[in-house]
């Protein structure tokens, strides 16, 4: 379950920034994992409009089926949106090397690409490299090209797999956007338009609440209570994703365990066994960590990385898009895949980021402050972006969900390969969430303290 919320406001002479507190309940999700967006811009009350233009200003009408095959749009871009999740992880791991990290790169990449649209000058160009991508090898055309072709790829309906992400303006009715901006927000992010009346801040939040609580089928209530009066505009992104895992744990064979957080820290958790399936894994020989792929019922599985005990800053230096790539085509080889005694812990965690903080260490610094360009959304006022929050929460257990972890000590199966292995999972690992189809990284974390929610 993410919560973000990205406050645009109106830096003209007189105009000022106000934080109102933002409210959003956490359900206890026994199945799944729910990852919502929202950024505040600039106001909106009541009435959908009808739907724009699909075909946009930069392309063709969305496909019924896209193909997530080689050569997709999606393709192009993923790996931009890889380079960003790592450089977004580097940072927090960085600040924050002895705590929880968890958080969805993908749903922060569509938001600010999508807030591109409006961008112009360097505004624009801080955003889209801030996010990955080599202008010099791949367009402004391509990157909302891909970002369509990868949200209708996962918003295709499932039997086995649910995940859906999309977008919604409130827009101020006082407030003149200009058509393009609207034709391509809807031609390429999917978004809902909304006109309101900010005045009405109740009646406001409300039409915002219930929106976003039929398009999280429930699980996300009460997202926004107080809305300042200089707000013109509010962006909501969101994902929304519940998987089961391919092989799942039994629940009576969950027990308390230790986990050693560090040195001197030790916590109980209920731990997870399977003791008699085969899995993907690996212990690697040139790194001091072992990796397991866990595959959920669809389109998605997760990569777990233990590092050896004491050595996590060692493989977090080294952790790169040509390494998780390695990880992956290694985790296809039929000799990584045999019997494992599996220990995993069942947990809950979150993480919690004001991006208008750390985006600017990434490049994204005009976008923040009086110098930024959004002319692209509106020529009547000048807006920057004033708060911009992140939050993310996942929850493991015997079913599924949306992510896992990856333990165990450093070993060498060389004759043995037809042996059991053992992993715990009970010390700090990584967790890497991918969509299958179209490459991309989900959902990215550090879980240290399982504990710590």
């Amino acid at each position: 379950m993410f919560l973000g919320f990205l406050w645009l406001s109106d830096s003209s002479p007189g105009g000022h920034t106000r934080t109102d507190p933002l409210t959003a309940q956490k359900m206890h999700l026994a199945s799944h994992l729910l990852f919502l967006l929202a950024g505040l811009l600039v106001a909106s009350h009541g009435q959908l409009l009808p739907e724009h233009n699909s075909q946009g200003h930069m392309g063709s009408p969305h496909p019924e089926a896209p193909s997530t095959g080689e050569g997709s749009p999606s393709l192009k871009i993923a790996p931009g949106n890889t380079v960003f999740a790592l450089h977004f992880y580097h940072l927090m791991a960085s600040q924050s090397p002895g705590s929880n990290i968890f958080f969805s790169p993908l749903s922060i990449s569509a938001s600010y690409a999508m807030l591109s649209l409006g961008a112009r000058s360097h505004s624009q160009t801080q955003i889209l490299e801030g996010l990955g991508f080599n202008l010099t090898e791949v367009s402004e055309s391509d990157i909302h090209q891909g970002f369509r072709h990868l949200l209708h790829a996962l918003h295709l309906p499932g039997d086995r797999l649910e995940m859906h992400m999309g977008s919604a303006l409130f827009l101020s009715q006082e407030l003149p956007i200009l058509p393009g901006f609207l034709n391509d927000s809807v031609a390429f992010y999917d978004s809902k338009l909304f006109l309101t009346n900010f005045h009405d801040s109740v009646g406001t939040a409300q039409l915002i609440n219930d929106h976003v609580k039929e398009e999280t089928q429930g699980k996300i209530v009460d997202l926004v209570s107080d809305l300042s009066t200089d707000i013109a505009m509010v962006l909501v992104n969101y994902i929304y994703f519940k998987a089961l895992w391919e092989k799942p744990f039994v629940l009576s064979l969950t027990t308390p365990q230790d986990f050693y957080v560090d040195e001197n820290t030790v916590v109980k958790v209920p731990m997870m066994l399977q003791d008699t399936e085969d899995h993907w894994y690996l212990h690697d020989k040139y790194l001091p960590c072992s990796v397991l792929r866990m595959d959920y019922k669809g389109n998605a599985m997760a990569l777990f990385i233990l590092p050896n005990r004491g050595k996590m800053k060692q493989v977090e230096e080294v952790l790169t898009p040509e390494i998780l790539k390695r990880w992956m085509s290694l985790l296809q080889k039929r000799y990584n895949y045999r019997k494992l005694e599996l220990h995993f812990p069942k947990f809950s965690i979150s993480g919690s980021y004001n991006l208008d903080q750390i985006l600017p260490m990434l490049g994204f610094v005009d976008v923040f402050s009086q110098q930024a360009d959004l002319s692209g959304i509106t020529e009547e006022r000048k807006l920057q972006v004033s708060k911009s929050f992140h939050k993310a929460i996942l929850e493991v257990d015997e079913a599924g969900t949306q992510a896992a972890a990856a333990t165990g000590s450093f070993a060498t199966f060389l004759s043995a390969r037809r042996s059991r292995g053992v992993l715990w999972f009970n010390r700090p690992f990584l967790v890497v969430i991918f969509s299958t189809d179209t490459q991309s990284i989900l959902f990215l974390g550090k879980v240290v303290n399982p504990t710590k929610p």
